[in-house]
This record gives structure tokens, sequence and C-alpha cells, in this order.
């Protein structure tokens, strides 16, 4: 099994906090994300990144990867989990949850926790138990019914030891679901032995994290940077929506903070036609460097006005 330094993945050091993983992984997420990128892997290393930050944003996961990261670095190219591994940090996960195809094997080997009934909780004698995993859902996908394939592993019985399985569905996510949600698919849980009826799989939703915009209830927001002189004197600019770009007019004086409604462009409410909105939050923004001429005119403005940012100081004292 081939052993993924989730670090390196996001381009961070193993010391950084939770700020630089989070923004390294916005910057890659932008980068490789399908809507953004049709090239040819883009999505693949897209999932890899998203895996990545699954880990190292979580405490508790981002330290028993530290613990794997420092085994298998004594490990060689061919990665084993160190002994007891599945003992003592999988098989207290056992029944709580697995996680889909989104997720490399190493992710769902050391961080699945299904130990195939192995010093596990027993199995109900008459019903197969339930399956839990997670279901990662773009936000692009919440707007409309989606079908998505789900692999997720079962214990088979071929009557002489209980072996794992691998099973492959197809379901149906219906649009307006939320971070968290859970959803049953009847019958397709762990088979029961002895000839009672199978468990249930449940479906833990999981919004994955978007480049753009951050989620607020059914809300959405996005940053507008813009420039000074389009701050003071207004414009329009093409906004990012989740379903393309619309033309959005910043009006003159617009201050940084400011937020700018578009209705009906956030996510969908579940069994409703309507939707949240989309807030442009305005964040006024200097360019890198400038010229000699942009110098001489912004000098011209420092002495034709008597603005004071930082008259309400003045107030406050």
């Amino acid at each position: 099994m081939e052993f993924k330094d989730y670090y390196k993945i996001l381009g961070v050091e193993d010391t950084a906090d939770d700020k630089t993983i989070k923004s390294a992984y916005r910057k890659l997420a932008r980068k490789y994300h399908p809507d953004m990128n049709p090239d040819e892997g883009a999505e693949d290393k897209f999932k890899e990144v998203a895996e990545a930050y699954e880990v190292l944003k979580d405490d508790v996961k981002r330290a028993e990867f530290d613990e794997l990261r420092r085994y298998g670095q004594r490990s060689g190219q061919e990665f084993e989990p160190p002994p007891g591994w599945q003992q003592a940090h999988g098989s207290h996960r056992q029944g709580e949850q697995q996680f889909g195809s989104d997720f490399s094997e190493f992710f769902n080997s050391m961080f699945g926790g299904h130990d195939f009934g192995y010093g596990g909780q027993s199995r109900q004698q008459h019903r197969g138990q339930d399956v839990e995993i997670e279901m990662p859902v773009f936000l692009e996908e919440t707007l409309n019914n989606k079908q998505k394939t789900v692999e997720y592993q079962l214990s088979e019985f071929d009557g002489r030891q209980v072996k794992p399985l691998k099973k492959h569905l197809k379901v149906t996510i219906p649009k307006g679901v939320t971070e968290g949600e859970r959803i049953r698919v009847k019958g397709q849980g762990e088979p029961a032995f002895g000839g009672g009826s199978p468990g249930d799989l449940y479906m833990h939703i999981r919004l994955v994290p978007h480049p753009l915009f951050d989620v607020q209830g059914h809300n959405l927001m996005v940053t507008l940077p813009i420039a000074p002189w389009e701050a003071a004197l207004g414009t329009k600019v093409t906004v990012p929506t989740l379903e393309g770009e619309i033309k959005l007019t910043v009006q003159p004086n617009s201050q940084s903070g400011q937020k700018l409604r578009i209705k009906g462009k956030g996510l969908t409410h579940k069994g409703r036609q309507d939707a949240g909105d989309l807030y442009a939050v305005i964040k006024v923004v200097m360019p890198p460097e400038s010229s000699a001429e942009a110098k001489e005119l912004w000098q011209k403005l420092s002495v034709t006005t008597d603005f004071d940012p930082r008259a309400e100081w003045r107030k406050a004292s």
C-alpha cells in the first residue's frame, strides 16, 4: 500500500497551523476543482487534496497521521501499518463510520475504522449490522438530485471464515442536502448470518469545502476583491456563482466589508423551490507595486482630500 504524505500533498510543513493548512487547501482546491480545471487528472488531484485536508484539519486524525508518518519514514516504500494499529486506532470507530470511494486505500485502511467484525461488537442474531459511511458532496451537487456511486466494505462468510467484501452501489443524493445530514438506504448494510434481513446503509453528508465559497446555513459568502479606484468610482464586476458567472454593480464609495446580496444564488432548500442567497463581501485590495506615475497620483490625492480614516479613534478617546 502506498503511503500518502498529506503535508507534501498540501505543500505545507508538518508544523503548519490550522490557518496555513486551510489557506493551502483553498489554493490547491481552486486550482484543481473540476469546474475550473478541465485537464485530465485534475479531479483526482482535487480528491487527493480534499483527502489531505480531511485529515489535517482534524486534531485527532492529524495526531494519528503524525504517528503513522513517523513510522512510515522508517518502513520503506511499501507501507504497512504498525502492528496493532487497527486495534488501537481503528476498532474504536467500528460501527461509527467508513469512508466512500472518493478517498484512497491508505485513508480507508488507516482511518476508516472498520475491522470486519473481528474484536468488535457482536452482530445481531436476526438482522445484519447497519453500515455508516461518509459521503463527500460538492456544493454544486446539492443544487439538483445527483446520482453517485459509493464503494464501501461489508463482511462475507464463505462457510469457513468471515472475509471483507467490497460493495459498489449507485445512490441518489437528493437536492438540498446539508452538512451532517444522514440518509438511509434500506437493506444495503451487512448481511445477516442465519437467514435474517440485512442491515441498512447510512450515508452522512459531508460538504466538501469550496475554494471560493463559505457556507452559512443556506447562504454562501464569497470575497469580492476590488481596486481602490473601483471602490471610489464604482464599477461592474463578474462574480462567480455555483451555476456560472453573473454581472454585479459596485456602487461608488464602497467600503471593505460591505456585503452585496445576490438573491437566490445560495444553496437549495430541501423540498422547496427557493434557495438561499449569495453575499459578495467587498475587499479593497492595493496593487502589489506602484509605478512612479501612480505614486505621483496618490500623492496628489493625499493633499486634495481632508478624509481621515482614523477619525473614529479620536472620537472614542
